[in-house]
């Protein structure tokens, strides 16, 4: 059931307790699809939350918390302790440096799922992402991303390939947006210790921060 029946049918079910007009009943349709969006949003990037540190690191699965112990096959998978053994470690995510693991040749992920033989369309090419504030610009590696996903996982879907087509903040990630729609989830976290992965381009020693249009047009200057 798709997300306009399920609309639909909570209108009907609205309906059948007691009669409501046609505005009443589209009313109701917009209040269930809002509280659907709150709650996809809510959790979207629960990696990033204030929460407690994990005190048993890279659990197995059974005693991750996600996997259910009940079920014997949780207990067949690999612990990831195990897995990860003799990789590049890292301080944050699930502590593995997974782009040093890979140019050290550690492991060797196969392109694409079907043919071993396909190889990766890698493009050697930074971009950097000037920051307004004191904080040291972004420098976003292709390299290090093409390595693991084609170029249709980010374009054009989350980032258009034009310059300065692509506004966005650290609020948005940490929503889950833009970078946030990996990092967090499937790639490393936004956190104290991994600011510096991404804002890795110190400022000028001559850089000012940029004044404001106010105090550019303040006639009292």
């Amino acid at each position: 059931m798709n997300f306009k029946t399920k609309s639909i049918s909570l209108a009907f079910a609205l309906v059948a307790v007691a009669p409501l007009s046609a505005v009443q009943a589209e009313d109701a349709v917009i209040a269930q699809s809002d509280t659907i969006n709150v709650a996809s949003v809510s959790a979207v990037n629960t990696f990033n939350r204030n929460l407690k540190k994990e005190t048993n690191i890279n659990a197995a699965p059974s005693e991750d918390g996600i996997h259910d112990p009940a079920n014997d096959s949780t207990h067949v998978l690999q612990p990831p302790k195990e897995a990860f053994s003799g990789f590049v470690t890292s301080k944050f995510g699930n502590y593995v440096d997974w782009v040093k693991t890979l140019e050290e040749g550690k492991i060797n992920p196969r392109w694409d799922r079907i043919n071993p033989a396909e190889e990766a369309f890698v493009m050697d090419m930074d971009i950097v992402r000037e920051v307004k504030s004191s904080v040291p610009d972004v420098i976003f590696p292709h390299r290090q991303h093409t390595e693991w996903l084609a170029c249709a996982n980010c374009h054009p879907t989350i980032f258009i390939p034009q310059q300065n087509a692509n506004q966005f903040n650290m609020s948005s990630i940490l929503l889950g947006k833009d970078c946030g729609v990996c990092h967090g989830k499937v790639s490393f976290p936004v956190t104290t210790k991994s600011c510096g992965l991404c804002h890795s381009k110190p400022k000028p020693a001559d850089w000012e921060p940029p004044m404001s249009q106010a105090s550019l047009k303040n006639p009292w200057k």
